[in-house]
């Protein structure tokens, strides 16, 4: 019996009998973080209306937690392939409620806000890094190995949506709006961090490692279809999300002025609502050897970039509503697709590391709003439907380049792996 088999048989304090959904704790741990990472987003809408921040700055708080999510996915990857899952999962709800908490004490404050921020995405980082890989293991070795991309992409998922519908109403609403919503995800985070003993080791401490600077580069990088495959589609992650709950509802504030923060909510829950929902079908559409995941999403974000142009011109609640939720279906794609491809491609060696990179892909779509903030500031003749035009073509562009890359990397798959997809 190997390592990672003696420390998935052996039974720790309060661990579920075997086979009956060890890895829950685990996804627990990254729904608060996921929670914690985006209650923030439909408060922009508040924090804007306070007037003490500018556009530019507001979008760009959005962005300021990618530089606590990369660093944690990229180190944090690599350090739990040498330390174990646990002791590198474990921070994450304590980043997630201390960025919580520094949020409700600095709303007024650049500085707090942005710190925040910052360990909100370390939480995050963690829990997508180590947090994903370890629920891929144990539903492996709990002989669900088909639900393993699923079971991580929906943690996230459910988190990012329920965190960002909840603050909105709450923000609206409930009193101690600047409050309120992240003492929720700190009640939370807590009870993420009593659960998570439960969750059994995966991945032993390698004690006869070398240098950890000899454990950070990662293999498999230059993998034609991680480069053409993966990489083209992990910023249509975000940049769809980011569309749908960011700039769409600033678009909108006019035509909500009545509940301008509840609907940015409404966007977040509808467009995640729906990309948790695509997630559940989209692992019998996304089949080993095919990029029949990929082409859908691609599809789906320039459909969704399509209908934010009509957005823009016509400034149509529904039509902003139906523009969300086909993004929310691109990303729920796109996230699928790229996990399950990045999991085909990678051993037990450097799936950590190979899901760091994807997801520190995908926060780059994070920065769509702030730049399209800054161009419409800079440039007021360059308008969001030219912007949002652009993005169409950029998408399609996208999908030409996956499309090539499977005709000339097609990649062999066994029978078995078909199989495990379908069931």
């Amino acid at each position: 019996m190997s390592k990672s088999d003696e420390a998935l048989s052996t039974s720790t304090p309060g661990s579920t009998a075997p086979g009956t959904g060890r890895w829950i704790p685990v996804s627990l741990a990254v729904f608060a973080s996921a929670w914690g990472g985006n209650e923030f987003t439909p408060l922009l809408v508040m924090y804007r209306q306070d007037g003490s921040l500018s556009d530019v700055a507001v979008d760009g708080l959005l962005f300021t937690y990618v530089l606590g999510i990369v660093p944690a996915l990229l180190i944090g990857g690599p350090l739990s392939d040498r330390l174990g899952r646990r002791p590198l999962m474990f921070p994450a709800p304590v980043f997630a409620a201390l960025g919580s908490v520094l949020l409700a004490l600095g709303s007024q404050s650049l500085t707090l806000m942005s710190l925040g921020r910052v360990f909100s995405g370390v939480a995050l980082g963690l829990s997508m890094a180590v947090g994903g890989s370890w629920i891929a293991e144990i539903s492996r070795r709990e002989g669900a190995a088909n639900r393993a991309a699923t079971r991580a992409a929906m943690s996230l998922t459910a988190g990012f949506g329920l965190g960002a519908g909840l603050a909105a109403v709450l923000a609206q609403w409930a009193p101690w709006p600047h409050v309120l919503a992240y003492a929720v995800n700190i009640a939370l985070s807590v009870i993420a961090l009593a659960l998570l003993p439960r969750a059994p080791e995966t991945r032993p401490r390698n004690r006869s490692a070398g240098s950890l600077v000899d454990d950070l580069p990662i293999t498999g990088l230059a993998h034609p279809r991680f480069l053409f495959i993966v990489l083209p589609v992990a910023p249509w992650v975000f940049g769809a999300c980011a569309t749908a709950y960011a700039i769409i509802p600033s678009l909108m504030t006019d035509k909500t002025s009545s509940a301008p923060i509840a609907f940015a909510g409404l966007c977040c829950l509808l467009g995640l609502g729906v990309g948790f929902g695509i997630q559940v079908v989209g692992r019998h559409i996304a089949r080993p050897g095919t990029v029949r995941g990929a082409v859908l999403a691609l599809v789906l974000v320039a459909a969704g970039m399509g209908l934010s142009v009509l957005t823009a011109r016509t400034l149509s609640i529904w039509v902003a509503l139906v523009a969300a939720a086909v993004l929310g279906c691109g990303y729920g794609m796109a996230v699928l697709s790229g996990l399950l491809e990045v999991q085909q491609l990678a051993t037990p060696d450097n799936l950590a590391g190979l899901t760091a990179v994807f997801y520190s892909a995908t926060y780059l779509g994070f920065a769509m709003p702030m730049l399209l903030a800054f161009i419409s500031e800079t440039w007021p003749s360059v308008t969001y439907p030219m912007m949002f035009g652009v993005g169409v073509g950029a998408a399609l562009t996208s999908l030409v380049v996956v499309v090539a890359a499977h005709r000339l990397n097609p990649v062999h798959v066994r029978v078995t792996d078909v199989r495990a997809v379908a069931e």
